[in-house]
């Protein structure tokens, strides 16, 4: 069983992750049936409380959290403004150790706030919600930001704007190789362009999969 971390802390928003996280769990057209699972990490043992008013009783605490534990280590963004107390600058530290380690780190959105203040972005291409947002932080990598795309992948790191989850979770599915690409481009053309043929796609495979196990 591969684990994937997700930080948690309050305020987290869920509608970021939630693509991610939900097709990772679920193992209809995943390449490796029954191998994926997603654990919460938190500060504290203490359930918190997403943007969106759901309790989250963590399942592990960071302290525990070691990268040779984990397939990638997840970072949404937060709705209250960042500042140095912010529980996203702790995660920020342990998404250098995940990097030195080569364990992937995903972040969107105000997650790669944090990691602009960490200096994990200063020398890698990324992206975020907008340069000058992450201009605030005060890194030194604006010259790598990327405009042109709502997410990124830079080998073990992957950044997404807040507004394009969808984009972000196809970024994760790619580096932890779930799906086969022909099913992530059928996942992508139905979710990210509500285009129908890639439920009619998904729907085949299901299907073909279901003969082969009988």
């Amino acid at each position: 069983m591969r684990t994937v971390h997700m930080a948690v802390y309050d305020t987290f928003s869920d509608w970021e992750v939630g693509y991610a996280t939900a097709h990772i769990n679920r193992e209809l057209w995943h390449r490796d049936p029954g191998n994926w699972r997603v654990k919460t990490v938190a500060l504290t043992a203490d359930p918190v409380t997403s943007m969106g008013g759901m309790r989250v009783v963590p399942d592990l605490v960071l302290e525990d959290l070691k990268p040779a534990d984990s397939a990638m280590l997840i970072l949404p963004g937060l709705g209250t403004e960042f500042d140095p107390d912010s529980p996203i600058t702790a995660f920020a530290r342990e998404a250098r150790e995940f990097l030195a380690a080569g364990v992937p780190v995903a972040a969107i959105c105000g997650a790669t706030f944090g990691l602009a203040k960490e200096g994990l972005l200063d020398e890698r291409p990324h992206t975020s919600n907008d340069p000058g947002y992450l201009g605030y932080s005060g890194y030194s990598g604006g010259e790598h930001y990327v405009t042109s795309a709502t997410a990124v992948t830079d080998g073990d790191l992957i950044t997404a704007t807040g507004t394009r989850p969808v984009d972000f979770a196809r970024e994760i599915f790619a580096r932890l190789d779930i799906f086969e690409p022909h099913v992530l481009e059928a996942w992508y053309k139905l979710y990210g362009n509500n285009d129908p043929a890639g439920f009619y796609a998904l729907y085949e495979y299901e299907q073909q999969r279901a003969v082969k196990t009988r």
